[in-house]
């Protein structure tokens, strides 16, 4: 029996390696897209929300008598009917603790009931004939508001001048400690160089182009359908049934179409997805709402938001003895699960990177204020820990006089040290991160900078310099996926997975690795993603799409074509060890026999032949990388631009080269936005959000990098943690851009003098900010 990987012109043209043209995209550039807007059933009602205008408030009274007597209106829901009807708080995290016992956090109600604590939350919605009844009648809504004390800095929330939820005064929802304080303060004691920095990572907001979107209605079978704009449906369905309005879980079905980006903001349940599911399930007719952009920015999930003392502690040859980490999380007006998981877990795995640091002392708090409440953004957690430790590493180059790559190549963990163990109990199983960096180096042209920095000085120009070597975590730490594959009687192969495109490509991967098995053209192989009928799964977060479900799916497919082997053969009465496969076709060997897929599938009772897999890989994967950029900064203005930006990054095997320097260099221009431009702003005395729209947010342009980018991947170290040797790469990019690009603009300031503003500028870093530091007399 043949048991070797397919080969033959569909492997070549489309299997994995090769750089196939989306398959997605066809029908999206032919205007085909089918986006939850897309969807209008017959009787469809719009939904508008009223929003709090408050950052904190007491709700007096809600008048809706005005608003249900206006043209169109079919329903005006309040939190009040809500709670009668019975929906219970969407649940946080109950396994965080505080420091006196168990964590604290106030219920998030799908509507707010009682209380409102951040600007935006929802209060009623208006259910309306069209999008422009309802938004009329939301205007007669009348909402009596009692003001309340309000915090949005977490210095104001510690300190109790307002309080969020009962049982925390201080506001603190929970906090984690890690590491051994008596033996790191040694390690301290007996430094030769210790280097201390305050390092902030700004709020953010996702923007994905498409906003989130709902649409329920109940089909003919009596069950409630959502179709949404999602990262996890199965997710979403288990929040409703189960935490939410207890539904059976039998009768909810969510799907999930064309999602116009997600960037972690999509995972999990809304208020608003849950109030338009129970208004389509109490009507009985189709229920959309779709958000507008300013909805987004004060209702959807922001990301980062993190303030962290950072100390070090180095030996005379510049080795890290210690780490000690004093970190606050800004988590807004509701501590979600997702929201204390990210800086309390999530970043301290990857905080001590790519470093081979024996000791650390972690202190995590997660602070409630009178914010939009946090969550996944892409890289969720790793991009602050990796800014932290990148930053410090090179202010203590700095500040030991040692050489910044010399630095980092004394303490980076060596190959021959995999598996290896960091300070959290994380094990990295494999890794090369000094011959990546020498890589990068050379890709850069590092040595060549002094030249280049010279042509800028003589264009009156100052260049910085800037380099991070890191790595990420990926999988959500949910490392089992369940597909389907099935053999159809035309010969397709369809194959499910609960993972989910979000227009990054995901579908052509994975039917690329549906071909590396079957060696069939790619338009024989037909993607079903988004489905809760189809089959449950965790979904795409974590980078875990390709590096598990991808995974998943290619056994799955191997399981199917071993069970059609065996099938063809009873159909050419012949044993299965003498049957092979090549390009579609089952033959004999030595003989002139042989049997299509397809007509081996329509001697099947059902014409096809259908498997179902479920597979785990056996741990994490830890993609790495070494990028380095060169900015140049107009003194007179402070206007900083990327003129050079290189990276190796190792990702393991590649499935679609294009997709994957797509997903790197789209990542980076994000981290290029953070450290340059974005930031979510409040005001502290009104606690309103002041950069609440795209006139006052700034995103990042086009312009901000005035260079191509020169991108790598490295595939020698392939991950030994799944079958395919493949590793995450959708956050990559983002998470090693905000630091390379902070670090090139502080060595520009290092070089002109300004060497205390090199330790204390703080994202983002805009004109003005990088103008105010050359203004300070040199150093």
């Amino acid at each position: 029996m043949d048991l070797t990987t397919p080969t033959g012109a569909g492997v070549a043209r489309f299997g994995s390696g090769q750089a196939v043209r989306r398959i997605e995209d066809e029908g999206l550039l032919r205007g085909e897209g089918r986006y939850t807007d897309d969807l209008v059933p017959q009787g469809q009602l719009r939904v508008v929300f009223v929003r709090s205008p408050y950052p904190h408030a007491r709700i007096v009274s809600v008048d809706i008598e005005a608003a249900r007597g206006m043209p169109g209106v079919v329903h005006v829901a309040t939190g009040a009917e809500l709670h009668a009807a019975g929906a219970k708080p969407i649940p946080g995290n109950p396994a965080f603790r505080r420091a006196d016992g168990p964590g604290v956090t106030s219920p998030r109600r799908v509507l707010a009931h009682e209380r409102v604590r951040f600007v935006g939350e929802p209060v009623a919605a208006v259910v309306a004939e069209t999008l422009q009844q309802a938004r009329d009648a939301a205007e007669a809504v009348f909402v009596d508001y009692e003001e309340l004390p309000h915090v949005t800095d977490m210095a104001d929330a510690v300190s109790g001048k307002a309080v969020l939820a009962e049982g925390a005064p201080d506001n603190i929802a929970a906090e984690m400690r890690y590491g051994d304080a008596k033996a790191t303060a040694a390690a301290f004691d007996r430094a030769r160089h210790r280097v201390a920095m305050r390092i902030e990572n700004q709020r953010v907001v996702a923007l994905s182009i498409e906003p989130r979107s709902v649409l329920a209605w109940v089909a003919e079978d009596g069950r409630l359908t959502l179709r949404m704009s999602s990262q996890m449906p199965s997710g979403v369905r288990n929040s409703l049934c189960n935490d939410i309005f207890g539904w059976p879980r039998e009768s909810v079905r969510v799907t999930v179409g064309d999602v116009g980006g997600g960037f972690g903001m999509k995972t999990g349940i809304y208020p608003e997805d849950a109030v338009v599911a129970w208004c389509a399930r109490t009507l009985r007719r189709p229920v959309k709402w779709i958000a507008d952009r300013s909805e987004e920015f004060v209702s959807s999930a922001h990301g980062r938001d993190q303030v962290a003392e950072a100390e070090m502690a180095l030996d005379g040859e510049g080795r890290i003895l210690a780490l000690r980490l004093r970190t606050q999380a800004n988590v807004g007006a509701y501590a979600t699960g997702s929201g204390m998981v990210i800086p309390m877990v999530v970043g301290p795995w990857v905080t001590t990177s790519v470093y081979d640091i024996p000791l650390i002392d972690f202190h995590f708090q997660c602070v409630m204020t009178n914010r939009t409440p946090t969550g996944a953004y892409r890289g969720a957690g790793r991009p602050e820990a990796i800014f932290l430790i990148e930053r410090m590493m090179d202010e203590a180059a700095r500040a030991s006089g040692i050489d910044r790559i010399e630095l980092r190549r004394r303490n980076f963990v060596q190959p021959q040290q995999m598996p290896y163990k960091n300070a959290m109990g994380q094990v990295y199983d494999v890794g090369d991160f000094g011959r990546i960096m020498e890589k990068a180096l050379a890709l850069a042209d590092w040595s060549g900078f002094p030249a280049r920095a010279e042509q800028s000085r003589r264009r009156g120009k100052l260049r910085g310099l800037g380099i991070a070597t890191f790595l990420e975590w990926t999988s959500g730490n949910t490392f089992e996926e369940r597909v389907t594959v099935s053999v159809q009687a035309d010969g397709t192969i369809e194959v499910f997975s609960a993972v989910n495109q979000m227009g990054q490509g995901i579908a052509t991967s994975l039917a690329q690795l549906v071909v590396d098995v079957f060696g069939v053209p790619i338009d024989r192989v037909k993607v079903v993603l988004g489905d809760t009928d189809r089959g449950d799964g965790f979904g795409s977060a974590g980078s875990r799409s390709i590096y598990i479900g991808g995974s998943a799916l290619s056994e799955g497919a191997r399981k199917t074509l071993e069970r059609t082997r065996e099938l063809a053969a009873e159909a050419l009465e012949a044993s299965a060890q003498d049957v092979d496969y090549r390009e579609g076709r089952f033959t004999v060997r030595g003989t002139d026999l042989s049997i299509e897929l397809g007509d081996v599938a329509t001697r099947q009772p059902q014409q096809r032949i259908f498997l179902e897999s479920t597979t785990a890989v056996a741990g994490p994967s830890w993609p790495n990388g070494c990028h380095v950029s060169e900015v140049e900064i107009d003194p007179a203005t402070g206007e900083v631009q990327v003129v050079s930006y290189s990276s190796v990054n190792d990702v393991g095997r590649v499935v679609n080269p294009m997709i994957v320097q797509g997903q790197l260099d789209g990542g980076a221009v994000q981290g290029i936005g953070q450290a340059l431009a974005e930031l979510m702003a409040y005001d502290p005395q009104s606690g309103q959000p002041i950069s609440g729209s795209l006139m006052d947010y700034a995103a990042p342009r086009a312009g901000v990098v005035a260079c191509e980018f020169r991108t790598e991947t490295d595939e020698t170290i392939p991950c030994k943690n799944n079958p395919l040797g493949i590793k995450g790469v959708g956050e990559l990019g983002t998470i090693g851009a905000t630091p390379c690009i902070v670090n090139a603009v502080a060595d520009a300031l290092a070089r002109a003098g300004r060497r205390e503003a090199a330790r204390t500028i703080q994202m983002p870093l805009t004109a003005a900010k990088v103008w105010d530091a050359l203004a300070t007399p040199a150093v």
